[in-house]
This record gives structure tokens, C-alpha cells and sequence, in this order.
């Protein structure tokens, strides 16, 4: 967009350069992009560009090699726009693997570009690779690209003032150190809720102190409508007197300053208090920080924080965006399975409590909570090819014959064959839950005869779940059982149909499964 209004103008014409001509070094910005009208385009929207009375350096490199060469030559540049597809269609991405692991420059600010998003996709690249901005080309017009470099050279700018030694050599490289390992932790984190509390871990570490403190969010909308107050705030997470606590419970001085955070757009620093501002930009949301008792902190502490709040907006921003993906992806899942459920006459909410028995059990068997949310979301999937079994098969309310034995035996195949070609995690998951969920740990289940841990965990905490929510409901063929003969069945079953060790996690805590059967009752 910024490209072509840019190649209409007089100047872009012209053959003169676009740097500006000052007695002050400027700031060193190397531009690493195959097209020659990019590095045109960005001297020109740049070449007014000044930060503390410093204009802008330009470095040019066409391919993911000549900007190694110049990386080498220059030590001190502090911004690299890096386009995505170079000589290679993952060129770019290579370059910033190279600069960070092997040149081992984490004080380079890397803006990703790219002019084909589908080459790189966005949630991808933030959580894979260590840069500090990403961009699609088309939407990078003069404002936005102006913006970016403002962020990214008041970020390189304060870690370069703790660097020249302000404060003594282990001091600044233990605060290094503790920004970067934090912000680029927070990239990791998959759900607001742990967000929110990984992030008031994160603040501890960086001010070695026991605070008060809040994360809290609230709508754009509201904050430009006047000031905030506890009806249109939101406590995310709270630590010392604030844990669990509401924002009715928040005392007006601490609005005061929320509402003066808000009203400035900025971190605030009151006293004993600091205030974070994380505003996100395609979103509604502004989130705040409130730390209490931080009148001890230094100047190595502040300058720390100001740089963890400008990585901290960015974290908040691919959170929202990767959480608006996952949430996407579960709903249509969730929906998938609903639709197969219902066509087989199965209980309303079987796969709604499904997910819900498979989470706990991989929580009490050991998974991480990550791999405990990816089986949450990919078991309403385990019927889908169910989709392709006849009526006269799937709603039977009779004993199947053997040959209509035979074809309800196709589906977990059929299931599979649908999913495998995914490349997304849950529906790789999904696809395995699907063919192995009828497998028997002694090896008699179908469609492969899997015995042991030869099955997949996922598929054999699923079986669990199924049957005992198949018994425990009532179907077509069969009324609900009471509880003590579901259990004594599934005792009678241990190590024949289900992985013992887990059916023993599952009973010792049944309660637990209980709980959500009674939350998810069928209306």
C-alpha cells in the first residue's frame, strides 16, 4: 500500500539519498530484503526519522548472506528490518536463528517482514523465534512503520545505556539476563489466566521483592469514555492481599492511579507504585499493572522494567491473537463432535464431558498442562467417523449382527484417514485418539490389535473416559448404570480393555469425574 503511493511521489524518483546528512552518528538500521524498491520505500517513509536528536543510518543486504557479511562489519547496529523470503522461502527466519545463536546479538532489535503471511504464519513465528516485531508488508504504511522503529530503538537504546556500564559489570549483565529471559517466557505462556500469573512471577524476579500487586484489563472503550472504575475492570491476578480478589475490592487510590496511567497512555512510576500500561493494538483490550512497595528499586530496576513493558504489550498482543486462533479451532471441534454425537443419538453433552474426564486424568497421570489441553481439545473429535457409518448401523437399537459389526469397525479408520493430513497439533492428536480409542491394553481391540503403551496415552485415557461415560448415560441399546456397576466392570476390565495404572488413577479419584458428570447432565 505505503509502496505504491511512495512510487507516484516526485521523490521516489528522484536518484538522490534519502539518509540525512548530520554531524551526529546516526542510529544504524540495516535493511535485509531481496526487492530493491523495499529499501527505497523504507529510507524514504524513515528519512525525517529522529530519536534523542539522532537521525538514521542506513545498511542495505539483498539476501540472508550479505547481511551476515554486514552483521560481522557493524557490531552496533541497532535495528534490522529482515523480510521473511529471500533466496530461500524461509531465508529470513534462518538469518534471525543465525544473529541470535551464533553471532550471539540478543541486543538487536528484528523486525520480520513479509509480503506472503501464508509462508510464515504469524503465531508460528512469535513463539518460535526470538524477534521483537512482526509484519506484514501490505500493512506497514509510513505511521506504522515509523512506530515500530520508535519501539524497537528506545528499546535497543536502554539496553545499550545499561550496557555502557552505568552500574557495575554483574549488575547489568544479571539484568539482562532476567529481561530477556522473562519477556521471551511470556511468549511460551498459551492462556491468559497463566499469562496473568506468570506475569506477576516474572515482575517479582525482575525487582527482587515481595509486592502487592495486580494485572488487570479493561476495555479501550471505556477508558476513552472517562475514567475507569471496578464495573468496567477486570482483576486477571493478584498476589499478597489482592490475591483472589475482585475489582469491587480494590481500593479508590489505586483507581486514581489506573485512570492516570490510562489517561497519560504510559507506565507511570507514583512513589512506592509503579503502574504498567500494555495497551494491545488490533485488539480492545489495555491491560495495567499494579506493583506496590517498589521505593527500594534502582536505577538498573526501572530502566529493566521500561524495557519489559515494551516487550510485555508485544507478548499481550500474540497471546490475544494465538488465543483467538486456539479458541476458533476448539469451538469448530467442539461443534464437529456435537454434530456426530447427535446424529448417533448419544448423550447431549457426552463430548463436552469427555474433554473435560480426559483433561483431569492427564493432569493426575502426569502430562503437563499443555499436553493435557491439547487432548482436552482434540477428544470430541474420536466418533468423527461415525460420520460415515449408515443409519441403520449407528442407530440400531438391537445387538449389531456381524456383518454390521463389521462396518461399525470402520470408523475409527475413517476418523483418521479424515484428520492425518492435518499439520495442526490438535487435529494430529484428534486423528490418533480416533484410530486407537477402541485398542485393549491386552492387545484384543480394534482396528490394529495395539496392545500396552504400544497405544497412545491420549487414545488410552480417552478409552477410559468413553466407557465410562457410556455406561454411566443412557443410549439406544441401553439404560444408564448405576455407579458401583460401572466401577465394578471397569475394575473387572483392568488390563484386559484398560491400562491399569491409569484406570487406578481414575477411580481413586472419582469424585473428580463425578463433579463434572453432574455439571454437564444432559437436559
Amino acid at each position: 500500500m505505503f509502496l505504491e503511493k511512495a512510487k507516484k511521489s516526485p521523490i521516489f524518483s528522484s536518484n538522490k539519498n534519502t539518509t540525512p546528512q548530520s554531524s551526529v552518528a546516526g542510529w544504524k538500521v540495516l535493511i535485509v530484503d531481496d526487492e530493491p524498491d523495499i529499501h527505497s520505500v523504507t529510507k524514504l517513509a524513515l528519512s525525517r526519522f529522529k530519536l534523542d536528536d539522532r537521525p538514521l543510518s542506513f545498511l542495505n543486504a539483498y539476501s540472508g548472506e550479505q547481511a551476515k557479511v554486514v552483521l560481522k562489519e557493524h557490531q552496533d547496529i541497532a535495528v534490522a528490518f529482515v523480510d521473511v523470503v529471500m533466496e530461500s522461502d524461509h531465508a529470513g527466519l534462518e538469518l534471525v536463528k543465525w544473529i541470535r545463536s551464533d553471532l550471539k546479538n540478543n541486543k538487536l532489535r528484528i523486525i520480520l517482514r513479509t509480503g506472503q503471511p501464508g509462508q510464515a504464519p504469524e503465531e508460528d513465528v512469535i513463539v518460535h523465534y526470538d524477534i521483537n516485531d512482526y509484519k506484514a508488508k501490505a500493512e506497514l504504511d509510513s505511521r506504522k512503520l515509523t512506530t515500530s522503529v520508535y519501539s524497537a530503538l528506545r528499546s535497543y537504546r536502554d539496553i545499550m545505556l545499561i550496557e555502557q556500564g552505568r552500574l557495575t559489570q554483574q549488575q547489568h549483565r544479571q539484568g539482562l539476563e532476567k529481561v530477556l529471559k522473562a519477556t521471551s517466557g511470556l511468549f511460551e505462556l498459551r492462556t491468559l489466566h497463566r499469562f496473568a500469573d506468570g506475569l506477576l512471577n516474572q515482575v517479582a524476579g525482575l525487582l527482587n521483592l515481595q509486592s502487592e500487586t495486580l494485572l488487570l484489563t479493561c476495555n479501550s472503550l471505556d477508558a476513552m469514555s472517562g475514567p475507569v472504575d471496578s464495573s468496567e475492570i477486570e482483576v486477571l491476578a493478584g498476589t499478597g492481599n489482592f490475591h483472589n480478589c475482585s475489582s469491587k475490592d480494590i481500593p479508590d487510590s489505586i483507581y486514581c492511579l489506573l485512570n492516570k496511567a490510562l489517561a497519560e497512555k504510559q507506565c507511570l512510576y507514583e512513589g512506592s507504585v509503579f503502574i504498567g500500561y500494555f495497551p494491545t493494538k488490533t485488539s480492545r483490550w489495555i491491560n495495567l499493572l499494579y506493583v506496590d512497595g517498589i521505593n527500594e528499586i534502582n536505577e538498573l530496576d526501572r530502566k529493566l522494567i521500561d524495557i519489559f513493558a515494551i516487550n510485555v504489550g508485544i507478548a499481550f498482543e500474540n497471546l490475544l491473537l494465538n488465543q483467538e486462533v486456539e479458541d476458533t479451532q476448539s469451538e469448530l471441534i467442539l461443534r464437529l463432535g456435537d454434530v456426530v454425537e447427535s446424529r448417533s443419538k448419544e448423550a447431549a453433552n457426552h463430548v463436552k464431558r469427555m474433554a473435560e474426564y480426559s483433561y483431569e486424568l492427564a493432569i493426575l497421570a502426569g502430562l503437563d498442562e499443555q499436553e493435557a489441553d491439547l487432548l482436552k481439545h482434540a477428544s470430541p473429535m474420536h466418533d468423527v467417523g461415525k460420520i460415515a457409518t449408515p443409519d441403520a448401523v449407528l442407530l440400531k437399537p438391537g445387538k449389531l449382527d456381524d456383518q454390521e459389526w463389521q462396518v461399525m469397525k470402520q470408523h475409527p479408520v475413517i476418523g483418521h484417514q479424515i484428520l492425518e493430513s492435518s499439520n495442526r497439533p490438535i487435529l494430529q492428536a484428534a486423528a490418533i485418539i480416533s484410530l486407537q480409542h477402541h485398542e485393549k491394553y491386552d492387545g484384543s481391540g480394534y482396528p490394529n490389535g495395539l496392545a500396552g503403551e504400544d497405544i497412545h496415552i491420549f487414545a488410552r485415557i480417552v478409552a477410559i473416559a468413553d466407557v465410562y461415560d457410556a455406561l454411566t448415560h443412557k443410549r439406544c441399546y441401553k439404560e444408564a448404570w448405576a455407579l458401583d456397576d460401572v466401577l465394578d466392570e471397569m475394575k473387572r476390565c483392568s488390563g484386559s480393555h484398560f491400562d491399569p495404572t491409569l484406570l487406578s488413577l481414575f477411580i481413586d479419584n472419582i469424585n473428580i469425574f463425578e463433579r463434572i458428570k453432574t455439571h454437564w447432565l444432559d437436559t
